[in-house]
């Protein structure tokens, strides 16, 4: 992947459900996104050779379909410049910058503007198979788009039942996702505290009462749970099992965009590069056990790469599940003192095609802080694939 740069990358700050963002659509998260990681380049909307969108749910707007389009027009990009919208599930915001970076390297493109969003909020309530007649005296029924979507239609099986079969397969308990929970939401924190968010987060306008303001900060973390209180909360999907309320990903809505450029683009626009895309993988996987996608995406990119996992000074996998989460650690043998150093989706949550675009941000900010020279990003994407990046610091 020589001569692919990362220029720029910002995110929204993470509303929760029902919380500050629920009234912003789709194209307005990505909107802000976008304008703040032109501005952080210095580039200008016609420096933009294409727009590439991952977004798992567009009917949430009337607008939606056409978002990745709009998000371009709105950030006056020239009309003459394509976009594109991309759905790999919760590996959208991962792909849109692997898409990128082919445009890039097929000379196709120059400088492409990538991201996910994503608004759970407002994901609808829908009837299906109504456009040619209901039948009389019959009610139908109400569709909970938000709660299908969570669940595998081919094998029959919610995401949270995927995590549960991990947790069974390698003998993770309650106590030991409890306790990664805890970890996430105290990392989050200390992030928060020290300053680790601000050069990735674009601040959102909203309306409260009390007037106009704006959101800086995530919304859904709580970093008051204690043990204890976790403790307390019964398993959701399985009689006895390990999934709950506070040690799964949370329900959220933003976005996250960021710039690539290629190696002649740098130099043509003046571009300082953040880090260098050094390569990518895509792995599919039994969805009965989805989870554990990153551990072959995140293998074979080592193996394509020819690194080894001690090369790699920081990971950042998504945190589906707190369970998903530490079968992955347990197959790839991961540090945990070098992944999710900043806490991870069961603190932030979890809007699906945006979580790509949130880990490779503060990836690479992490990786300049500590002076790392390759860090990885990945995520299980639902269906049963995994996704992962590979970053190099330049």
């Amino acid at each position: 992947m020589a001569g692919v740069f990362i220029v720029a990358a910002k995110r929204t700050p993470f509303g929760k459900f029902g919380g500050s963002l629920k009234n912003h659509s789709i194209t307005d998260l990505s909107e802000i996104a976008l304008k703040a990681a032109l501005a952080q380049a210095g580039l200008k909307p016609d420096a933009i050779s294409s727009t590439v969108v991952g977004n798992v749910c567009p009917i949430t707007s009337k607008e939606g379909i056409y978002s990745a389009r709009h998000t371009a027009l709105r950030c006056d990009v020239p009309i003459e410049r394509p976009a594109l919208m991309i759905n790999r599930l919760c590996g959208s915001g991962f792909q849109s910058v692997v898409t990128a970076a082919q445009e890039i390297k097929l000379g196709e493109s120059e400088v492409v503007a990538a991201g996910g969003t994503e608004n759970m909020s407002q994901y609808p309530f829908v009837i299906r198979n109504a456009r040619f007649g209901i039948p009389f005296g019959t009610t139908p029924p109400l569709d909970d788009s938000l709660w299908a979507g969570l669940e595998d239609q081919h094998v029959k099986m919610p995401m949270a039942i995927t995590a549960e079969n991990l947790a069974e397969r390698h003998g993770i308990s309650r106590e030991e996702c409890d306790a990664y929970a805890l970890q996430s939401q105290q990392r989050w924190a200390a992030a928060l505290k020290s300053g680790r968010f601000e050069e990735e987060i674009a601040p959102v306008p909203v309306k409260t009462r009390k007037g106009p303001n704006e959101l800086k900060v995530d919304e859904h973390p709580r970093p008051d749970v204690t043990m204890e209180g976790m403790a307390k909360l019964p398993p959701v999907f399985k009689k006895n099992g390990v999934v709950t309320a506070a040690n799964a990903s949370g329900i959220c809505d933003g976005a996250g965009m960021v710039i690539l450029a290629s190696e002649a683009a740098c130099s043509k626009y003046n571009l300082t590069p953040l880090a260098r895309l050094a390569g990518y993988s895509v792995a599919g996987g039994c969805p009965t056990v989805m989870g554990r996608g990153p551990v072959p995406a995140i293998e074979q990119l080592l193996h394509k790469a020819n690194l080894k996992l001690s090369d790699i000074g920081l990971v950042d996998v998504n945190e589906a599940f707190a369970a998903q989460f530490l079968a992955v650690s347990k197959e790839l043998g991961l540090d945990n003192e070098v992944t999710n150093v900043n806490g991870g989706a069961v603190a932030l949550g979890h809007p699906l095609a945006a979580s790509g675009s949130r880990i490779t941000s503060n990836l690479l900010y992490e990786m300049r802080h500590r002076n790392v020279q390759y860090g990885v990003g990945g995520a299980c994407i639902g269906g049963g694939q995994g996704i992962a990046l590979l970053l190099e610091k330049c």
